[in-house]
């Protein structure tokens, strides 16, 4: 990091399932992998840095939109670690004055997503033939973001000095459970396929997150950021990419990954 001006800590164990496994392996990376990003940016004087979060660090929402003043809740061990990893942050802000944002994308999605988030599970198994797509809990709510409006953010927020030292959402405003992601792709894809709940998918029952919807307000204000992908538009630009038979290769729906 010396010689460079900003920062971008994007690195995490990110799926949920493989918290419950080895939730002790989510504090090796999400929270000391954070603090040694930290202490380096310290160290050599970095102009700027960005933390990236998450929205599930709010857990099932108390109240909405959701603001950046909701309370956390963590649900999962991999929200815990990532609220940790928060905290963090705003402490070498108040302690050292290091120039840090903690930015909070909401479920990101598009071209080249792992196969542990729901987008890609769904388009995978319908794309290699599968007339029975198994999901989770399809009645959470999700607000979702295509990754290039989640880029610009980073970027409009990355040459702003007023967000330093604060927290920020990446937000649309909008809402869409599982299961209607599911029933679009299926329009999109297969029309004849049903989509079916898979026991060993569901999360525990008081670690499920239900809503997400959040308030991107403080983000517009500060930047002027704007979303320009609908979500109709983002999942077709999603499924052309996933169609190219050299990118569904590197998939294997038939596997639950945790």
């Amino acid at each position: 990091m010396r010689g460079i001006d900003v920062v971008f800590h994007l690195a995490a164990l990110i799926a949920i399932p493989f918290s419950y496994h080895s939730p002790d392996s989510y504090v090796e990376t999400n929270v000391k992998g954070t603090l040694n990003v930290l202490q380096a940016a310290r160290d050599t004087r970095c102009e700027r840095i960005l933390i990236a979060s998450t929205s599930e660090v709010y857990g099932t929402a108390q109240f909405i939109p959701i603001t950046e003043k909701h309370p956390r809740q963590p649900q999962s061990p991999y929200s815990a670690s990532k609220i940790a990893a928060d905290c963090l942050a705003e402490s070498f802000f108040r302690s050292f004055d290091l120039p840090v944002t903690v930015v909070r994308p909401f479920n990101t999605y598009g071209p080249r997503q792992s196969a542990r988030a729901v987008i890609p599970t769904i388009i995978t198994q319908l794309l290699q033939g599968s007339k029975e797509i198994k999901l989770g809990d399809m009645r959470p709510t999700r607000d979702m973001v295509f990754v290039s409006d989640t880029v610009e953010a980073f970027l409009a927020i990355a040459k702003t000095s007023t967000l330093v030292g604060e927290d920020v959402n990446i937000a649309t405003g909008l809402e869409v459970s599982v299961g209607d992601l599911a029933r679009m792709l299926c329009a999109q894809i297969d029309s004849s396929a049903v989509v079916l709940q898979d026991q060993e998918r569901l999360r525990p029952s008081k670690s499920e997150v239900f809503r997400l919807l959040g308030d991107p307000t403080k983000l517009i204000h500060h930047t002027g950021w704007a979303c320009k992908t609908g979500i109709e538009g983002g999942l077709a630009e999603t499924v052309s990419w996933f169609s190219e038979p050299t990118n569904l290769s590197r998939y294997k729906s038939n596997l639950y990954n945790l």
